[in-house]
């Protein structure tokens, strides 16, 4: 976790009913040095919150906060790209499920419930997946894009734990058995079947300003190629400033991608956490949407939004080439932008 605020105390309060324990990795790898203090931690009160939580809200001893530095990083860093992290929580981990949760994501409690129970009705089950949905820009509104509908909605989060478990990697998100198997091989729920069910796991991602400007710095500083390289101008163009690309939405900008209105319930400690933001019990800063609310009061965005997630749909069908439903994406959202059927606010 780094700069994790303003979800801190409302993550750990989602998680605390359900959890055996509630291990926090806090600090930044080398690629997060340009959003990071210069020891390596959080730029907001993260670390700060942490502690207050451990002291106040955790009458189980639960909650476990690892740094860089108590695994013997003097210099507060971790190296790497977040294998070690993710190593480091494992090597705490006392129970029998691994439940990976970044901090801006969040279940209904409800939901938790019903997955506990089916591991408890079912032990065999290795590893569990979700499909995530993406918040964008406020409380109201989601992101969904060709690269999402292409696999990238699905996060492993879920596996088996115990003796001789070892977690391998963090992209993906990679648990192997005693034997060396991954747990993705063995009984795997995958997530459409949670998602049948009404179960998926609610990202908020792009949320709020303070997130989007700091998770482009480090995508910008990062090996991730044509999608590091123009990262800051989308920020810049479609999220910081009034939106000027309405079909790149989603912050993996090189897909076409497009906003929709959320019309769900969020999870409780979302709610509280939105409440609080009303009252201004949690000041944080807020992205004004009415260029959000202009597009989406514009018909031919909805027409051309459902043509495209439509032609994304099918583009794995051997009849209908990837390529070619890609380059009818391309033409529709440029011919929408470049005839100005969408009003600039």
């Amino acid at each position: 976790m780094l700069n994790g605020e303003p979800f801190v105390r409302y993550n750990l309060r989602a998680l605390y009913p359900f959890a055996h324990q509630i291990i926090v990795v806090e600090g930044a790898t080398p690629t997060a040095r340009n959003i990071s203090t210069p020891d390596g931690h959080s730029m907001d009160n993260t670390l700060g919150v942490l502690r207050a939580f451990k002291t106040e809200e955790d009458p189980e001893d639960k909650l476990i906060i690892i740094t860089a530095e108590t695994e013997g990083h003097p210099d507060g860093f971790w190296p790497g790209e977040k294998d070690q992290q993710s190593q480091a929580y494992a090597k705490y981990a006392t129970g029998d499920y691994l439940w990976q949760v970044d901090i801006d994501e969040f279940y209904r409690p409800n939901d938790m419930e019903r997955v506990l129970t089916m591991l408890s009705e079912d032990p065999s089950i290795t590893a569990v997946s979700f499909k995530q949905i993406t918040f964008w820009g406020g409380f109201d509104y989601l992101t969904d894009s060709w690269y999402l509908k292409q696999g990238a909605a699905i996060y492993h989060r879920l596996f088996k734990w115990g003796t001789g478990y070892l977690y391998h990697s963090h992209r993906p998100p990679t648990v192997l058995d005693p034997q060396g198997r991954n747990l993705r091989d063995l009984v795997w729920v995958n997530a459409d079947s949670l998602a049948r069910q009404g179960i998926v796991l609610y990202h908020y991602s792009l949320l709020f300003p303070k997130q989007v400007d700091e998770k482009t710095r480090y995508y910008a500083n990062g090996p991730w190629g044509e999608y590091s390289a123009g990262i800051i101008r989308w920020a810049e163009e479609n999220y910081l400033t009034t939106i000027h690309r309405p079909f790149r939405m989603h912050n993996v900008h090189t897909h076409p991608g497009w906003i929709i209105r959320f019309t769900g319930e969020h999870p409780e400690q979302v709610a509280h956490m939105r409440q609080d933001i009303v009252t201004g019990t949690l000041r944080v800063e807020c992205r004004t949407n009415t260029d959000v609310e202009q597009l989406l009061a514009l018909r031919s965005y909805k027409l051309l939004g459902t043509m495209i997630e439509f032609l994304s749909r099918i583009s794995s069908w051997r009849i209908f080439p990837r390529k070619w439903a890609l380059k009818w994406i391309f033409r529709l959202a440029y011919d929408f932008e470049n005839k100005r059927l969408y009003l600039e606010c």
